[in-house]
């Protein structure tokens, strides 16, 4: 989930991150750690840690400061979440719901010989889970260092590294598309990365993406029981955005209602035919940021939307 290629989330476009949010309280400063894998990467100052707000951000600031966070910020994410993903499942967000037993994107026997684009891929988990069942997929994402990991990990099939608003692909290049928390939720203007899906799409393609549940912007992003009460309005879309000392953006959020959400994608040229709001399942234990079995218990975390364009 989350961010990547180079092409790549995390594809997310013009920002993508790929996985799930970060959010945290304005001034909440907890240092993240600092591991690294290969090749060096720049670091965020180990003395002044950004400051987090909500205010606006366009797309040119939101894509920057996503490309630059992930590709600082890539090497702790596949450690901290590296074995729940693993090298090769196709999982579409914390809940755990796999592809293999979802069927988003269609039986998995139907999958051999599709080409298949995968935005904000990050590490490239899910395109090498399709490419295992036959597909043909390219993973994107616009963050180098996920893409990186991509490499290390493996795999026969294309990575770019690219925005997902501006995707360089001829028009009716793909059967398919899907996304786990890639791009998405980190662009200022998801109708452009939709028109740009539903451009390289062949007619009676599915595209199709997860996002953090719209619901969960009305409160804290904690797992425990401090998380369980409305913070804010679930109506403010004002971003959230984690700044440096100089007001630069390093992180931003966009957050879209469900019925946002459903406007975008029709005015991206799609047809929903299903809004999927997982379950937390009993065998997961395991808590990712705001995600947890106490708040899956009882408000939705993830919302997984299944386009087709005609």
């Amino acid at each position: 989930m989350t961010s990547h290629r180079c092409r790549t989330v995390g594809g997310s476009a013009g920002s993508d991150g790929s996985r799930p949010n970060r959010r945290k309280q304005p001034e909440n400063r907890g240092k993240r750690p600092q591991i690294s894998t290969r090749e060096p990467i720049i670091q965020e100052s180990e003395t002044t840690e950004p400051v987090a707000t909500r205010r606006a951000a366009d797309v040119t600031e939101s894509s920057r400061a996503n490309r630059g966070w992930w590709d600082r910020n890539a090497d702790d994410y596949q450690v901290e979440h590296g074995t729940f993903l693993g090298d090769d499942r196709f999982v579409w967000g914390p809940e755990g719901l796999d592809e293999v037993e979802a069927e988003l994107l269609g039986p998995p026997e139907e999958l051999k010989g599709r080409h298949v684009l995968e935005i904000g891929a990050g590490a490239a988990q899910c395109a090498r889970w399709l490419a295992a069942q036959g597909a043909r997929p390219v993973a994107l994402d616009i963050s180098h260092r996920q893409l990186q990991h991509a490499l290390r990990i493996g795999g026969a099939f294309p990575l770019v590294c690219a925005d997902a608003g501006a995707l360089p692909f001829a028009d009716g290049s793909f059967d398919l598309a899907c996304s786990a928390y890639g791009a998405l939720p980190f662009v200022a203007d998801p109708v452009r990365v939709l028109r740009e899906m539903h451009r390289v799409l062949r007619p009676g393609g599915r595209f199709v993406f997860s996002v953090t549940h719209p619901i969960r912007w009305a409160f804290p992003d904690e797992p425990g029981p401090e998380g369980l009460s409305v913070a804010a309005s679930y109506f403010d879309r004002t971003p959230y955005v984690e700044q440096d000392e100089e007001g630069r953006a390093v992180y931003v959020e966009h957050h879209r209602t469900i019925g946002d959400r459903v406007r975008d994608v029709v005015a991206g040229g799609f047809r929903l035919v299903d809004l999927v709001e997982p379950e937390w399942p009993a065998w997961n234990t395991s808590e990712w940021g705001g995600w947890s079995p106490l708040r899956g218990n009882l408000i939705p975390g993830t919302a997984i939307f299944v386009c087709e364009r005609d």
